[in-house]
C-alpha cells in the first residue's frame, strides 16, 4: 500500500519518484538536443528532417494523451508504469540501431507514444506519496524534476557530443533511462484499478474515458500558459543569436532554472498554507514581466534578468495549476486530470511554436514576446472568473 506519514514529504518512495522523473527527463531533453546534430552531421540530413523527427514524436505524444486516463484506470498504475517504461526503455536503446532517416523518424513518433503513456501515470504514483497537507509542495518537487531535466539533459548532452560519437553519448543516455526504471521496482505501487460498479457504469465509450471535467478550466489557463512559454523553448536560441547572444543561451536555462528552484521552498508551502491564487497571481505577473523584458533585450544583463523573472513565474506558475487540477478531481480519475492537464498543456506548446513562428516571421521577435506578455496578463482575467472562484 502506498501509505504517507501526514507531514513526512521527503519518504523513500517519494525521492525515488523524483530521482525516475529526473532521470526520464534528462534523457528526453539530451537526445532531442543531440538528435538534430546527429541527423545533419551523420544522416546527412537536413534542417526540415531534423524539425520533423521533433514533430513526429509530439504528435505521437499529443494524439495518445487523451488515452493515457482511460489506459491507467483499465490496467492499474503499477502496470501501466511497468509497461509504458520498458517500451520506453527499449525504444531508448533502438536509436543506436537508426542508422537511417526512415528508421529513425519510424523510432521517434513510436517513441512519443510510451513518453505520454509514461509521463501520465508517473504523476499519481508521486501524488500518492506525498501527504495531503504538502500537495502543493510535494508537486512542486516532482516538477522541479522536470525543470532539473531541461537543464541538466542539454547540459549533458551537448558537453558530451562534442568530445564523442552520438553512438557513445546514446548508449550513456540509454544506461540512465534504464538506471531510473530499476528505481521503480523499490517503490510499493497501488494498483488503483476502477473498482466493478465504476467499471459497469462505463461499459460505453464516452467522453469522460478520456477527459475529466474538473480538470478543464485549470487545463485551459495551462494552455494559455504554455502558449506563451513554446516563445521561449522553441525561439529563444533564435532570438539570442538575432542579439548577438547566442553564447549566453544555455547560461539563459540555467539561471531561469536556478531563480525557480530558489523559490520553490516557499511558493510550495504557501499554496499549501494560502492556496493556489496567492501563487498564480504574482507568478503569472512574473511571467509577463519576464517576456516585456526579454522583448527589449539588448545586453547580457537584459538576457539574465529576463530569465530571473521567467524562471520565478513560469516555475512556479506551472506546478501550482498541475497541482490545483489533481486536486479538483476524484482521487481514481487522477489520471484523467493528469491527460487532460498535459493535453492541453502540449497542445499550447504545440500551437504556439506553429503561430508564433509564424508571427515572427511577419514581424519581431519583440512583438511575439510582447503579444505573449499580453496573452499571459490576459490569462488571469480567466483564472479569476473560470478557475479562482472554485473552491481549492
Amino acid at each position: 500500500m502506498s501509505t504517507v506519514n501526514a507531514q513526512h514529504l521527503w519518504n523513500k518512495s517519494f525521492i525515488l519518484c523524483l530521482a525516475n522523473n529526473l532521470f526520464l527527463f534528462i534523457f528526453y531533453f539530451a537526445q532531442t538536443t543531440i538528435l538534430p546534430i546527429y541527423i545533419l552531421q551523420d544522416l546527412n540530413g537536413s534542417l526540415s528532417q531534423a524539425g520533423l523527427a521533433m514533430t513526429l514524436f509530439m504528435v505521437s505524444s499529443i494524439a495518445v494523451r487523451p488515452f493515457s486516463g482511460l489506459i491507467i484506470e483499465k490496467f492499474g498504475r503499477k502496470k501501466t508504469l511497468y509497461i509504458s517504461e520498458t517500451l520506453f526503455c527499449l525504444f531508448a536503446i533502438a536509436y543506436l540501431l537508426a542508422d537511417s532517416l526512415t528508421m529513425l523518424m519510424v523510432i521517434r513518433f513510436l517513441h512519443g507514444i510510451w513518453f505520454s503513456i509514461l509521463t501520465t501515470v508517473t504523476v499519481p504514483i508521486a501524488n500518492d506519496f506525498i501527504p495531503e497537507k504538502r500537495k502543493g509542495e510535494g508537486m512542486g518537487y516532482f516538477v522541479m524534476s522536470i525543470n532539473l531535466g531541461i537543464v541538466l539533459g542539454p547540459l549533458m548532452g551537448l558537453t558530451l557530443i562534442q568530445s564523442t560519437s552520438y553512438f557513445t553519448v546514446t548508449s550513456i543516455l540509454a544506461a540512465i533511462i534504464c538506471l531510473g526504471f530499476t528505481l521503480c521496482f523499490f517503490i510499493p505501487i497501488q494498483n488503483n484499478r476502477v473498482s466493478s460498479p465504476q467499471l459497469t457504469a462505463k461499459r460505453k465509450i464516452n467522453i469522460h474515458d478520456f477527459v475529466e471535467k474538473k480538470a478543464i478550466p485549470v487545463s485551459i489557463m495551462a494552455m494559455i500558459i504554455s502558449f506563451a512559454y513554446a516563445s521561449i523553448m522553441s525561439f529563444i536560441s533564435t532570438f539570442a543569436a538575432s542579439r548577438n547572444l547566442l553564447a549566453y543561451a544555455s547560461v539563459f536555462f540555467v539561471v531561469f532554472a536556478i531563480s525557480m528552484m530558489s523559490l520553490r521552498p516557499f511558493t510550495g508551502k504557501l499554496y499549501d498554507r494560502k492556496g493556489a491564487s496567492y501563487v498564480i497571481y504574482p507568478a503569472i505577473a512574473l511571467f509577463a514581466v519576464g517576456l516585456v523584458v526579454l522583448s527589449q533585450v539588448e545586453t547580457v544583463f537584459g538576457f539574465m534578468l529576463a530569465a530571473i523573472f521567467i524562471g520565478m513565474g513560469f516555475g512556479s506558475a506551472q506546478p501550482c495549476l498541475q497541482t490545483l487540477a489533481i486536486q479538483r478531481s476524484p482521487k481514481h480519475r487522477i489520471g484523467h486530470a493528469t491527460s487532460t492537464f498535459f493535453t492541453c498543456y502540449d497542445f499550447g506548446i504545440a500551437i504556439g511554436s506553429i503561430l508564433l513562428g509564424m508571427i515572427i516571421t511577419l514581424f519581431d521577435y519583440s512583438f511575439a514576446y510582447l503579444l505573449c506578455a499580453a496573452i499571459t496578463a490576459g490569462s488571469l482575467i480567466f483564472y479569476r472568473f473560470a478557475v479562482a472562484h472554485k473552491p481549492t
